[in-house]
């Protein structure tokens, strides 16, 4: 049977010690522990229980198809088979995507995409990738990945090619947007005036599993990856103020061009976080929600921006601990300093006594 997958971090407990503990170091361990319960704590664990089933594809993939009972609508050049779901063929100029028919109302998700990229292309010589939706339409082919550009929602883009040949990143390349229809993704850019964030992954071409975790709680969204099939997942990107409505639909989508390359799905498992929300929260209509990330500047602050960053730089976990603990460490330095320059003080009095 094969094992869940989950991108939890487990604290274990630390065997008891004799010696005090400075102030200091406990300070600094309080802190560390704060962030890693913040950030890991509440991330599902891949529990059979939470998987919505409405929202997951897994083999042998039934429930696929065209007829009005199916939970997953295909179109191009996707192919079902019983072991993957292959939205393009290694061949040049072909497009598909996969759709679930189900809308999701959940408020608090986390989505996992087993996936495979691979082809006889080398160097550089593949393309373009595949992208995850969360998006208000659906079916909807388009310049993107295989699907619309202007859309409503969320997409999560694995790019293969660097269409922009910028020498600031390496592909392929893992990046997010968030988007109320207004702004097109820029393919020839590689998205990046209107990326939340994102990372650098080798995934092509792997002879074992490679996996993508997509979770939103709370107006979080974290994506991590496991490249490795160990189990191991890395952060990718972590942005809060990111608000997304209720009743969307999740799907997937990808490309070739002049290159190519086997974009294949092997699983999306969607699971349903157990998350409190406030009074207020429960009785607001999600689905009147506009897509909108509350860190983005205004499009029109970008214009004289060369680097192509249009957005504040969010202050996630880890920056927040990296300001505190540059601060703690700024006031035991100066209290060092200013207990060696009282004592030289002292020693200097007792001279003239």
């Amino acid at each position: 049977m094969a094992r869940e997958r989950s991108p939890a971090l487990w604290l274990h407990p630390q065997p008891s010690v004799t010696r005090k503990m400075p102030v200091c170091h406990r300070v600094l361990l309080l802190l560390w522990l704060l962030h890693f319960s913040s950030v890991y704590s509440d991330i599902t664990d891949g529990n059979a229980e939470h998987l919505k089933r409405e929202h997951s594809l897994i083999k042998p993939y039934q429930g696929v198809g065209t007829s009005p009972s199916s939970q997953w609508d295909f179109w191009g050049s996707t192919l079902v088979t019983s072991q993957y779901v292959r939205l393009t063929p290694d061949e040049r100029s072909k497009q598909g995507s996969i759709w679930n028919t189900v809308p999701c109302y959940l408020k608090d998700w986390e989505m996992h995409v087993q996936f495979k990229i691979h082809g006889s292309g080398k160097k550089n010589l593949h393309g373009d990738g595949f992208a995850i939706w969360y998006t208000k339409e659906r079916l909807h082919p388009g310049t993107v990945f295989g699907s619309s550009a202007n859309f409503h929602g969320l997409a999560i883009f694995i790019d293969t090619y660097p269409n922009d040949e910028a020498p600031d990143r390496s592909f392929p390349y893992i990046s997010a947007m968030v988007n109320n229809g207004s702004l097109p993704y820029d393919h020839g850019k590689d998205g990046r005036s209107t990326e939340l964030g994102g990372c650098s992954v080798e995934v092509r071409n792997k002879d074992h599993d490679t996996y993508l975790a997509v979770r939103y709680s709370k107006g979080r969204l974290t994506i991590m990856v496991d490249v490795d099939d160990r189990n191991d997942w890395k952060e990718c990107i972590d942005i809060g103020g990111v608000r997304l409505p209720t009743g969307y639909y999740f799907g997937a989508s990808a490309a070739t061009g002049d290159l190519s390359d086997n974009h294949d799905i092997i699983s999306m498992k969607m699971y349903q976080l157990m998350v409190e929300h406030t009074p207020e929260e429960d009785n607001q209509d999600w689905t009147k929600i506009e897509p909108s990330v509350s860190l983005l500047k205004s499009p029109k602050d970008n214009i004289d921006d060369p680097t192509g960053n249009f957005r504040s730089t969010p202050l996630t976990g880890w920056k927040v601990f990296l300001l505190l603990l540059c601060a703690l460490l700024g006031i035991v330095v100066c209290a060092v300093v200013g207990a060696v320059v009282f004592q030289k003080r002292q020693e200097r009095n007792k001279r003239f006594y």
